[in-house]
């Protein structure tokens, strides 16, 4: 379903080398455990899917749930969520520092930073500019190379320049 909210979508090409070595390890243990490959490489690729999505769907359950109140424009009870997410990745840093292999994602963008984020805009959907600003000024405190929360900030910044003259 596509969306009507700007989603942005940066990939770690480089991720994709450990998750194959998994998927790699996978199909070597399963080949050499029933000697076809055929059903090896189908066996593979069940448990590496299984292991993908109970991964993904335990660990980042309040960061989908945010999305899902996000795009159904309930903000606040998004922004409620995407605390909870920012709150346990920043308690269990190695999970998302790891993502590759922890998550198996390939998502350039941290959780973390993805929360903060998130939070930002939700809160300018809400009318809140104050706590958006925020919101991504502690991103880029965290994060400075981050392109979406310095392009959010100069647009914030040229509309209160506006407003001043």
């Amino acid at each position: 379903m596509a969306s009507r909210k700007p989603i942005v979508r940066q990939t770690a090409w480089i991720s994709l080398i450990p998750q194959m070595m998994f998927f790699g390890l996978l199909l070597l243990l399963y080949w050499l455990t029933i000697k076809s490959f055929i059903a090896a490489l189908y066996l593979a690729c069940i448990t590496y899917l299984t292991i993908s999505l109970s991964v993904r769907l335990s660990i980042t359950r309040k960061h989908r749930k945010g999305a899902f109140l996000c795009k159904g424009e309930n903000y606040k009870a998004a922004i409620i969520e995407f605390e909870k997410s920012y709150e346990f990745f920043t308690k269990h840093k190695w999970i998302d520092t790891y993502r590759y292999i922890t998550l198996l994602s390939s998502s350039r963008i941290s959780y973390t930073e993805m929360a903060l984020l998130n939070i930002a805009f939700c809160s300018s959907q809400i009318g809140d500019g104050i706590t958006a600003k925020k919101y991504y000024e502690k991103t880029l405190e965290q994060f400075p190379d981050s392109e979406v929360a310095k392009t959010s900030l100069t647009l914030i910044r040229s509309i209160e320049n506006q407003l001043i003259d």
